[in-house]
């Protein structure tokens, strides 16, 4: 098809999709979905083998209770909108001209195809893809493709599977449709229904100047829609991508493996969509709304990026056990942060390593065991005073396949906890002292290095290091390190140099 092109995309019963796009156990069982006050709800939207066993749009909560093995879902508007958004998503990437066309209860866009041949191949093949990507994602959708903007929009909006309308030839393709596609007026719905024109073709034939006298200058548009010959002026919107997902529950959730169940095919839903754009997940925040106007927040960062979906829920399953919601849960939101695929690359004679996979469970289960803050590695704090330090979350880092010449140097041996000595001093000098029952003299001493901080606060420190090389009454010599708190006058052994 050459010159223009546009894509239209239609999703009927959008309510109804949106909310089993998530619960795949019911798309089996006919639904209906419920919208209105508590007391006046009605059927908005419905699946197909609903509408096979007797339920119409228009029902009233008690006329759809009466059908039977009918399943009735209260409408989230929340989840329609997330749902819109992942549509949204799927048509992006084969465009990024989009105009939204949605109506009523339906979700539709329209797609600038033109020229995207090259990348998709025919426009058959295009469009077929087009259907494949929202079905991945959870869509039942019709799909059309013609030269003309409206009657791409009008023939997928009634007209199921996917339609290719010849360029030239969509007068005929819109020929059959129902007059009340073009959404006219009471009045003049009325008006050509006593005429007898019950279909686009019949408008279509009606002389263009009698329209106009009858109706005035809008005719002359009704006449070009129905003819598939009507001008657009194409008004794109800017596609907003956010790898969440969303899930509003009926009844509210107390068992974490029910809550479970419904987050493994959130998670599932986010890897499907960030592996399409060749990435791997880095973090996910989990949301929860929780009875009383509470919220809970959870957080997991893998140690290296994945799509691994057992591995990320294995992750969330002990995340919410060591950290479980106070309170019934309402919904759930998750939201992914996306990063490149990585493997960490190893030398050929560098040692074994844990799979980043098995240690991430592993610290998972330390932290639910020791808590949070007992798990992680060592960081130095930006001060002076001893032994000031944090724990931060392990990572694993990539290996660059070399090996550093090591050099011969002394060790610090800490000693944990530290220990209370008795100190003889000589002048200002470590002299001599008990340890353990044992009595040491002091060879050499070097220092005193001395250390303050914090005067202004409860956390103030004063304290000197002096390096010492005793000897025991064996003569066996030891280097240690000794500290004196000068605010308490106490000596501390803090370790030994090996």
């Amino acid at each position: 098809m050459n010159g223009e092109l546009y894509l239209a995309i239609h999703a009927a019963e959008f309510p109804a999709q949106a909310l089993l796009r998530l619960r795949p156990e019911l798309r089996s069982q006919p639904v209906a979905v419920l919208d209105g006050p508590a007391l006046q709800q009605t059927v908005c939207a419905l699946n197909r083998k609903a509408r096979s066993c007797g339920a119409a749009h228009g029902m009233t909560r008690l006329e759809a209770e009466a059908v039977a093995g009918l399943q009735l879902i209260p409408r989230s508007l929340a989840e329609e909108a997330q749902a819109r958004a992942i549509l949204l998503e799927c048509a992006a990437q084969f465009s990024p001209r989009i105009e939204e066309t949605s109506r009523g209860t339906a979700c539709s866009f329209v797609l600038d195809g033109t020229g995207s041949e090259r990348l998709f191949g025919p426009v058959d093949a295009m469009a077929e893809k087009v259907r494949r990507a929202a079905a991945n994602a959870g869509f039942r959708i019709s799909v059309a493709a013609s030269a003309n903007f409206h009657a791409a929009r009008l023939k997928a909006a009634f007209s199921p599977g996917m339609t290719i309308l010849p360029r030239g030839e969509e007068s005929r393709a819109l020929e059959k449709l129902q007059l009340s596609a073009l959404n006219l007026g009471a009045e003049q719905a009325e008006t050509f229904s006593m005429w007898g024109i019950r279909t686009l073709g019949q408008l279509a034939a009606l002389p263009e100047d009698s329209l106009v006298a009858r109706f005035g200058p809008e005719a002359s548009l009704w006449r070009a829609l129905a003819a598939g010959a009507a001008a657009h002026s194409f008004q794109p919107i800017e596609p907003v991508v956010a790898l969440r997902e969303f899930c509003e529950f009926d009844s509210p959730i107390e068992e974490i493996d029910s809550l479970l169940f419904i987050a493994a095919r959130m998670i599932d839903a986010l890897v499907a969509r960030v592996a399409q754009r060749a990435l791997a997940v880095a973090s996910l925040a989990i949301e929860m709304n929780l009875e009383g106007n509470q919220r809970h927040h959870l957080s997991l960062r893998p140690a290296v990026p994945t799509i691994d979906r057992k591995f990320l829920l294995k992750l969330l399953h002990l995340e919410a056990a060591a950290h479980p919601p106070q309170a019934a849960v309402l919904s759930l939101a998750i939201e992914a942060d996306a990063g490149p695929t990585s493997k960490v690359q190893l030398g050929l004679f560098a040692p074994q390593t844990p799979e980043p996979s098995s240690l991430d469970v592993t610290l998972a289960r330390l932290r639910a065991i020791v808590g949070d803050d007992r798990v992680g590695a060592p960081e130095l704090e930006d001060t002076h005073r001893p032994q000031s330090f944090q724990l931060r979350a392990l990572h694993t880092a990539d290996s660059k396949g070399t090996t550093a010449k090591q050099e011969v140097r002394i060790a610090l041996r800490r000693v944990r906890p530290l220990r209370t000595v008795h100190m003889a001093l000589n002048g200002a000098r470590p002299a001599a002292f008990h340890d353990e029952g044992k009595r040491y003299s002091v060879a050499s001493a070097y220092g005193p290095w001395r250390s303050s901080g914090c005067w202004w606060s409860q956390d103030a420190w004063d304290s000197e290091e002096w390096d010492v090389l005793t000897t025991d009454v064996s003569g066996a010599t030891l280097g240690c390190l000794l500290v004196r708190d000068r605010l308490h006058n106490a000596w501390r052994l803090e370790a030994y140099f090996d």
